[in-house]
């Protein structure tokens, strides 16, 4: 599904990602783990095209990302990827509805088609009764699932997510991932997870260390 080769970034000619090869299988939880300033942000960031390496090659769908520019790059990204982050990022001004639906609406698929999607996704999810209601009006939990929800609407090849459960207790983290993984289970998602929570890691399909910008055995 998704192969990186041999990529590299630095920053101030500080190298962070070096030389790394990995490929992302199609239906699986991959956890990315290692200690802070390891690099793993900035590989999420590199894999899901919010970032571009210095050298090496991104493959997607047979598609060469490091190769998309523009406006090119911005539809691959809304079409096929999606973006569970820490903190939901939802749009304030929007109905919970809208912010599940606005990535629909900005990749020109048709109306009623999204909203549909964006209907049986509430549902699944378990926040149907919440559509009409704002950010401010939903907790911690109930929006991250939201953020799933928008992250789902465009039928993405792969979801990546940093640190989702991040800003969460534990109960409410423990729901988002029994979440992540019913849907490796029932629509065959794929996962790419930044995470330190070892709840996370123990159920994971494979675990990624990061240590100094390369993959170590974890």
């Amino acid at each position: 599904m998704l192969i990186a080769k041999d990529i590299c970034r630095s920053y101030n000619q500080a190298p962070i990602i070096q030389h790394l090869s990995l490929s992302i299988y199609p239906g699986e939880m991959v956890a990315i783990i290692g200690a802070s300033g390891a690099g793993k942000t900035t590989l999420l960031y590199l894999l899901s095209t919010l970032d571009q390496p210095d050298s090496g090659s991104i493959v997607c769908d047979g598609i060469d990302l490091t190769r998309l520019k523009g406006d090119g790059l911005a539809q691959f990204r809304n079409k096929k990827i999606g973006f569970v982050f820490q903190f939901h990022n939802l749009l304030p001004e929007f109905t919970l509805f809208e912010n599940v639906c606005l990535p629909g609406y900005l990749g020109n698929f048709p109306k009623k088609e999204v909203e549909k999607k964006a209907d049986e996704l509430l549902s699944l999810l378990g926040v149907s009764s919440l559509k009409n209601h704002f950010p401010a009006d939903a907790s911690g939990g109930e929006l991250q699932r939201i953020a799933v929800a928008r992250a789902l609407i465009n039928n993405p090849f792969i979801i990546f997510a940093d640190e989702p459960s991040g800003s969460l207790d534990a109960e409410n983290a423990t729901r988002l991932h029994d979440l992540f993984f019913e849907l490796t289970n029932s629509l065959k998602q794929t996962f790419v997870v930044v995470t330190h929570n070892p709840a996370l890691t123990t159920r994971a399909d494979r675990v990624l260390l990061l240590k100094e910008g390369i993959i170590q055995p974890a």
